[in-house]
């Protein structure tokens, strides 16, 4: 189940049944007889033509003019971003089973729009807990997904994955929601400082390199992902005091 996304450079032509348009491919690989979303609206990618000619696909990084049918394609403008989409939407089995093949990354979009919406499920309280879940689930996959793709470094990756593993614990408790001690553990490893080396730096901050201020706030984030879950932990475990530790100093770091 690739996605594919369609970023508008400019509309060609339109009237009420449809219209042409120049795209770029900025994910997956879009193909002719797609269905892409408008908000609600639907539009179905009728033709691809590339340098003079008909072909069945194009993929990301390339340059097509595509026939579309539905008259919103009068409404497009340029940089608009069109998601392919089943013609009833990507439903949650849908995405499980396609995660659960650990497809490549260049057959989704750009992972934050499933993040995006995994995460919006996730947090919707009126959908019932159980599939709330299942959503962070996705939600934590597509996490991971963006840090690959995007290079980012251990102590944000860190923070992006703790920010979900946080709230399905602090929303769902330990028991299904994950271990609060195990994502504690992993993220004091990531810190290569002592609280007190931090304090002492935190004192000058504003004088430090650029590239140490931000690596001192990454810190702080990942002190804010573990008080999250710090009230899951005894107050005698020594995972406990060392999560203290830490929360003492943030208010100091930049």
């Amino acid at each position: 189940m690739p996605i594919a996304e369609l970023q508008v450079y400019s509309v060609e032509e339109a009237d009420v049944t449809g219209g042409v348009c120049v795209v770029r491919c900025v994910g997956g690989v879009a193909r002719a007889g797609q269905v892409y979303a408008v908000g609600r609206l639907r539009l179905g990618l009728r033709r691809i033509e590339r340098y003079g000619r008909t072909v069945g696909f194009f993929d990301a990084g390339h340059v097509a003019k595509v026939h579309f049918t539905g008259a919103v394609v009068a409404l497009l403008s340029r940089g608009q971003v069109l998601t392919s989409v089943p013609p009833d939407g990507h439903s949650l089995e849908e995405l499980e089973d396609w995660l659960a093949t650990g497809p490549p990354l260049g057959d989704e979009p750009l992972p934050r729009a499933l993040r995006s919406l995994a995460v919006g499920w996730m947090q919707d309280d009126l959908v019932p807990q159980e599939v709330r879940l299942r959503w962070g689930r996705v939600a934590l996959a597509a996490t991971f997904r963006c840090a690959e793709a995007e290079g980012t470094g251990r102590l944000a990756r860190g923070a992006e994955l703790a920010a979900v593993r946080g709230y399905l614990i602090r929303e769902f408790g330990p028991d299904r929601g994950g271990d609060p001690a195990a994502l504690c553990r992993e993220l004091l490893a990531l810190i290569d400082l002592t609280p007190q080396q931090a304090a002492a730096e935190s004192r000058t901050w504003r004088d430090l390199p650029r590239p140490r201020i931000v690596h001192l706030r990454s810190i702080k984030i990942l002190i804010a992902r573990m008080a999250l879950v710090r009230p899951h932990l005894a107050d005698d475990d020594p995972l406990a005091e060392a999560v203290d530790a830490w929360t003492a100093v943030r208010p100091r770091l930049p």
